[in-house]
């Protein structure tokens, strides 16, 4: 996958954009989007890099941590960690934790 130039200086941190796509698309279709986003940094990137999330079209790309950090403040170095970004609204949140179905 080749690198994209994402500009991140220009994202509002949040903490709504999560809460928001689980009421537009469910609990069970959101928690899969961000498996499939961590699932693409299982198989495409590294210990440098960032999946992110887009929530209006559900499409994933990998980005910088460092980037992230620089332009928007937000640490991004950690296990399963996800960036939402809304490029309609400009805003960002970073979420983490486990994501797995335990039905």
């Amino acid at each position: 996958m080749p690198d994209s130039q994402l500009d991140f200086a220009a994202l509002v941190p949040v903490n709504h954009l999560w809460p928001s796509f689980v009421e537009r698309l469910g609990t069970d279709r959101a928690q899969r989007a961000v498996r499939q986003a961590l699932d693409l940094q299982g198989m495409r990137g590294h210990p440098g890099s960032l999946p992110v999330l887009f929530t209006e079209t559900g499409g994933l790309a990998l980005a910088s941590t460092d980037l992230v950090r620089e332009q928007t403040g937000l640490n991004a170095h950690g296990k399963d960690m996800v960036l939402l970004l809304s490029s309609r609204t400009n805003e960002c949140q970073l979420i983490w934790g486990d994501f797995d179905s335990h039905d």
